[in-house]
């Protein structure tokens, strides 16, 4: 079996289900004919399409399917090696996927599961003593998995590039950044050990650092000094995300305000850390912002766009009817749709509409309440949403409807100015004539228009609003 290029090697695809952050490995078991009692991700050989096969081997190793449970985010270029002890040269095909279900069924190929940090894969081959039977540390791996997982891994070009997921889902990506090369460092020290801790309520696996025997030394500094130059990277790849600022401003003076300068849990720790931390932070905040918002959520409903916070609270909530904007030029809003109509949660009809006609709705139809996301929401308590949020938020003010926002605090911005995206000319017109064309990405609403921000410490007044952005701006120190 040979990949596409036709060079005799043997072509596999291995893919890396993620889901809060963490990623799937599975023991290959006894029933495979290579790597037996090693871990890895979904794989099997390719024997056509890679891009084909890769889906094959997740519904048949996971029983999950793609498109509906899981939903593909990128592949990467194959990873080519010779292992000689099984006699092969590998091109292993790598895909990343977000995965919505963390319960999956086994096939006979693999014997046990795990969701772990990814990296925990870079201490698998490392010969640790470890006591812990419930640890996939110390464990092996099959060959070459952190490198393909690399090749999938979040980076500052494809947080740069992603015109697809919101802020916040970026904001996280870019701690993941941040996560994995601290992994690296560690694991580059030569040694690592493997402690737990409760997290959620489950035992999470993390990395630090053995500090009573290190094969090689530590240079703190330095670690702190690359990792501080990718953060500032981060924060220039998308410099008017408030949420992505602020996450990566905390993560950052945490792990600077809480380390031991010069000692050997300073640097990669330290910012490792302080990472899972604030990735943890970051999930437990949408879902509290989501579970306040539930609990205004009942009657009829009107939002638009895509906000997973927003769809959370629909489903927590107990709605009679939810009306769509279509959300153009992306339509966004159609999808939010179709999940909200086959999610077994929702118990009430959904109707979409278009952008267009959300005045009309609003007056003929008894809709008891507006909720929308934020992308920001400023100082003065104005919300940067999608381009359609301030007509939706006046045509509701005009028919006494109250207009809720939700949002974790972390988008509260600690800038006076905002900054407006526009999207691509061609969205909106792609003929001939010479004419000007505007596509704006985002609107501004006033806060006059605004009823209430619910967040995760609960309903915001403007003056709570400012006060929070004066406590996020301590946050930037580490970068002065």
């Amino acid at each position: 079996m040979t990949d596409a290029t036709g060079d005799g090697s043997t072509a596999v695809v291995t893919a890396f289900l993620r889901s809060r952050g963490e990623v799937l490995l599975m023991r290959r078991s006894n029933a495979v004919g290579t790597y037996s009692g090693q871990w890895g991700g979904v794989s099997g050989f390719a024997e056509g399409d890679p891009d084909e096969q890769v889906r094959v081997e997740i519904r048949e190793e996971t029983g999950l399917e793609v498109g509906e449970e899981v939903s593909f985010v990128r592949s990467g270029e194959p990873v080519r090696f010779e292992d000689p002890d099984v006699g092969r040269t590998w091109a292993v095909h790598p895909y990343l996927f977000d995965c919505a279900e963390r319960e999956i069924e086994l096939s006979d190929e693999h014997d046990a599961f795990e969701w772990v940090l990814p990296t925990v894969m870079l201490t698998l081959d490392i010969d640790i003593d470890i006591e812990r039977e419930d640890a996939v540390d110390g464990r092996k791996t099959v060959p070459e998995l952190w490198t393909a997982y690399e090749r999938v891994a979040p980076t500052v070009t494809s947080i740069a590039a992603d015109e697809e997921h919101g802020a916040a889902v970026l904001s996280i990506r870019a701690l993941a950044v941040l996560r994995d090369r601290a992994g690296l460092l560690i694991a580059e020290r030569g040694r690592t050990a493997s402690s737990s801790s409760p997290r959620n309520g489950v035992n999470e696996k993390r990395m630090v650092p053995d500090t009573s025997t290190r094969a090689f030394d530590t240079d703190p500094e330095g670690e702190w000094d690359e990792l501080a130059d990718l953060a500032r990277q981060l924060l220039d790849a998308r410099p008017s995300m408030a949420v992505l600022r602020n996450r990566v401003n905390r993560t950052m003076t945490e792990a600077r305000d809480t380390s031991d300068v010069g000692s050997a849990t300073a640097g990669a720790p330290a910012v490792l850390e302080s990472t899972l931390s604030n990735i943890d932070r970051a999930f437990e905040a949408d879902a509290a912002a989501a579970a306040n918002a539930s609990e205004r959520i009942d009657g009829t409903v009107m939002t638009l766009s895509r906000s997973g916070t927003v769809l959370d609270a629909l489903r927590e909530g107990t709605p009679s009817r939810v009306f769509v904007a279509e959300s153009r030029p992306d339509r966004e809003g159609i999808d939010v749709a179709e999940e909200l109509v086959t999610a077994d949660d929702v118990d009430c009809p959904v109707v979409v509409h278009t952008d267009a006609a959300v005045a009309h709705v609003l007056s003929r139809e008894d809709v008891d309440r507006v909720v929308v996301g934020a992308d920001t929401v400023a100082s003065d308590g104005s919300v940067v949403n999608k381009t359609g949020t301030r007509s939706m938020a006046l045509a509701a003010d005009r028919d006494g409807v109250p207009v809720t926002v939700v949002t974790a605090t972390d988008k509260i911005s600690t800038r006076e100015a905002v900054t407006l995206a526009s999207g691509d000319r061609s969205a909106v017109y792609d003929g001939d004539s010479p004419l000007d064309v505007l596509n704006p990405i985002f609107d501004v609403t006033p806060p006059d228009r605004i009823d209430e921000i619910v967040t995760e410490r609960g309903s915001l007044e403007p003056t709570d609003v400012t006060d929070i952005a004066t406590e996020f701006r301590t946050f930037k120190h580490w970068n002065d």
